[in-house]
């Protein structure tokens, strides 16, 4: 009786683990109502500016985390997608950082699409994964020939115009705040500071401010 005991014991646990797994499972990959508009203006300014300091100290695990709590937290998709998105961006930010050509900088770009393709789910338009990240690309490179903020920003103001389908003075304003807030980050690199960290988030959430109004207002949408 007592090895029968242990036996249903161990069926049982076994039996309870496989309940646990199999519902963790189904947490992790049932899809969730994704959306790209549903962003907290001051949650995307700490984030980015928390990720930018992760790219430069090489930190990508840290990168990863910041990355999936963007896509979980704040734009709402299932735990599984986050990791997706989250493994892609990465992915193509490492491909990124060592290359020192544009041809070079091409290597990014299959890991950009995916991200994108994922992405799109939860977009308010249709969107054309390859050229998202062409454009997305075409920024990271035009910031690394070091392009004038007021230049490259509207190429960055391009991607959110491909995600949301708006293109307005608020989105082209967006893009290039965060291009001025990158400005300065490589104008003080190699001595940066907390404060100078606090400076780019508090301009990173101006800027995300400005892209929440745009997307949050679909009257706007055709104001050029």
């Amino acid at each position: 009786m007592h090895r029968s005991g242990q036996r249903t014991d161990r069926a049982r646990y076994w039996l309870l683990a496989g309940v646990i797994a199999a519902a963790a499972a189904a947490y992790a990959a049932v899809p969730r109502h994704a959306d790209l508009a549903a962003f907290d203006p001051s949650e995307m300014a700490r984030l980015e500016s928390s990720m930018w300091r992760h790219y430069y100290e090489q930190r990508y695990a840290a990168l990863f985390l910041n990355l999936y709590e963007v896509a979980h937290r704040q734009q709402g998709f299932s735990p599984l997608d986050s990791v997706r998105l989250a493994l892609a961006a990465a992915g193509a930010a490492r491909s990124f950082q060592p290359s020192t050509s544009r041809a070079g900088a091409e290597a990014a770009i299959p890991q950009l699409a995916g991200y994108f393709r994922i992405l799109a789910a939860a977009a308010p338009v249709a969107v054309d994964a390859d050229d998202a990240a062409r454009t997305e690309l075409a920024w990271w490179q035009a910031r690394r020939e070091a392009v004038r903020a007021d230049q490259y920003g509207p190429i960055i103001a391009r991607v959110s115009t491909l995600l949301y389908g708006i293109d307005n003075a608020d989105v082209r304003r967006a893009g290039v705040l965060r291009a001025q807030a990158m400005d300065y980050r490589d104008a003080h690199s190699g001595r940066m500071t907390e404060a100078d960290w606090s400076q780019i988030e508090r301009e990173l959430q101006l800027a995300y401010g400005l892209l929440k109004k745009a997307v949050s207002s679909p009257a706007r949408a055709e104001e050029r």
